[in-house]
């Protein structure tokens, strides 16, 4: 993964906001800032209130709420063949893969794309409930809760593509089932260890004070048109297909629990990855395809898809000249042909 920061400007501004409340806080005595600052508090969740029910009833879900020991996950099911499962990004939900992918697999595969935990329609593990807890789902953990949704839905030996943070929870998947597992697809996924941190606003917000003060100001006010330019930051240097950003569901990555959610899996992604990349070689038989874009700077490829080449002796490894972190939207025939590699590998085509 890289240091890109999301709402830059919408920190900045909830910065100044913060500091003009604190200092009248100080203008105005300690019990006259208190009530202020509740006052404040209350109608900063109001807002998100608001704001997240708008989103919920638009944006409502796609496709099957399965309960898993108390904890519903949300599947979206179309076609019929192999069993194929997708699973989404940082921030994302399966709607990215409903908006076109989906479509172009169904006549040949039983598709399944999940909700991970946290985002879209899926419920976080009981664990991670409390907004006191600043951990988030290990990637092992959410592979252990999407096979267990797999398993009522009778999923037998499937393919598991996993796009940037999917990736890591597809390989969990197939570290978890290495036998019950045909194949898995690597889409600009995280995969290794990088260097450095990550931006300092996902510490903040998976942090208590950024998760109570922060995430709520962002639930609020972060503005349409800044979630279309972290949008097509994410696609760049590829262009945002027309209609995208009204399929996926975008105001839903931006309700309180989904911005806790995602923060703190992505903070505390780093040291499972460690311990995840070691198992790589001796675990994965299976085939991989490892499918990566040399513009990606969201999942550097040489830090990532380079290496796990590299770790694994059954992977077949493409690159992509030019294409950015999202080439399931960038060349989607390139990637429907690279799934359809691996359900040749693995013998089910």
């Amino acid at each position: 993964m890289a240091d890109n920061s999301a709402w830059p400007l919408e920190f900045l501004e909830f910065d100044r906001t913060f500091t003009a409340m604190m200092t009248g806080a100080k203008l105005f005595g300690v019990a006259a800032g208190a009530a202020f600052l509740t006052g404040y508090g209350v109608f900063v969740d109001r807002r998100a209130d608001l704001r997240e029910a708008a989103a919920e009833a638009r944006y409502g879900p796609i496709g099957h709420l399965i309960n898993v020991n108390g904890t519903e996950v949300h599947a979206f099911v179309a076609g019929a063949g192999p069993d194929l499962i997708l699973i989404h990004g940082a921030s994302g939900n399966l709607r990215d893969f409903s908006f076109d992918l989906v479509e172009r697999l169904q006549d040949r595969y039983r598709v399944i794309a999940f909700d991970r935990p946290g985002l879209g329609w899926t419920e976080r593990l009981p664990t991670y409930r409390n907004t006191r807890n600043i951990q988030g789902e290990t990637p092992r953990e959410q592979a252990a809760l999407l096979q267990l949704a797999a398993d009522a839905l009778n999923v037998r030996n499937p393919i598991v593509v996993g796009h940037s943070f999917g990736g890591a929870v597809a390989l969990a998947w197939g570290l978890e089932r290495p036998n019950d597992t045909a194949a898995i697809v690597g889409l600009g996924a995280v995969s290794n260890p990088w260097p450095g941190s990550l931006s300092t606003l996902y510490r903040i917000n998976a942090s208590r004070l950024g998760s109570a003060v922060v995430v709520p100001w962002l639930a609020a006010f972060a503005s349409k048109h800044r979630i279309d330019e972290t949008i097509a930051s994410i696609f760049a240097p590829d262009a945002v297909p027309e209609g995208y950003i009204r399929r996926v569901g975008a105001p839903l990555t931006v309700r309180r629990t989904a911005l806790r959610a995602n923060a703190q899996q992505v903070w505390n992604l780093r040291p499972h990855i460690v311990e995840m990349s070691a198992l790589y070689a001796d675990t994965l038989k299976m085939p991989v395809e490892i499918v990566h874009g040399t513009a990606d700077t969201i999942v550097p490829m040489d830090i990532h898809a380079d290496v796990l080449a590299s770790q694994l002796r059954n992977a077949r490894y493409t690159k992509l000249e030019g294409i950015g972190h999202m080439p399931h939207h960038a060349v989607p025939e390139s990637v429907v042909d690279v799934i359809d590699s691996a359900a040749l590998r693995a013998g089910l085509r």
